[in-house]
């Protein structure tokens, strides 16, 4: 269920779930990933996460991210791509640059591993809600 959508002139994005504990932000089908997990962190954990669709990755839209965080203090990314100069590493260096003093832990990547996989082992190589679940615990006991 989408809660809130914006559309900007030239970015844009969803927020599919507005929260107050931890920013999750990701494209494609790892949003709906993303949703998953925020619903398991909102049963297990007690905590309320923030779900950011970032539609476009070239331009994206910091400013959302970034007052996403002011807010919560706490930011994962995740992406299917390898951990290693992926774009979830131009997303933590903005955010730790322009919000570094709101964070109240370092930001987590959950990606892809640096490796080269068969697709046969796609399954272990994406991640998926247990791996960024595990991320949330991280953020939430820095």
């Amino acid at each position: 269920m989408v809660d809130v959508i914006e559309v900007t002139l030239t970015y844009i994005y969803l927020i599919y779930i507005v929260g107050n504990d931890v920013t999750l932000v990701g494209w494609g089908t790892q949003v709906h990933v993303l949703l998953e997990v925020a619903k398991i962190a909102q049963e297990k954990l007690g905590m309320s996460c923030e779900v950011i669709d970032l539609r476009t990755i070239l331009p994206w839209d910091s400013d959302t991210i970034c007052k996403s965080v002011v807010k919560t203090g706490r930011l994962l990314v995740a992406h299917e791509a390898t951990h290693t100069m992926g774009f979830a590493a131009e997303i933590a260096a903005t955010v730790q640059s322009e919000c570094f003093l709101n964070l109240e832990s370092p930001i987590e990547r959950v990606c892809g591993y640096d490796t080269p996989f068969p697709h046969v082992f796609e399954p272990f190589y994406i991640p998926d809600q247990w791996k960024c679940l595990e991320g949330i615990k991280k953020l939430v006991n820095y």
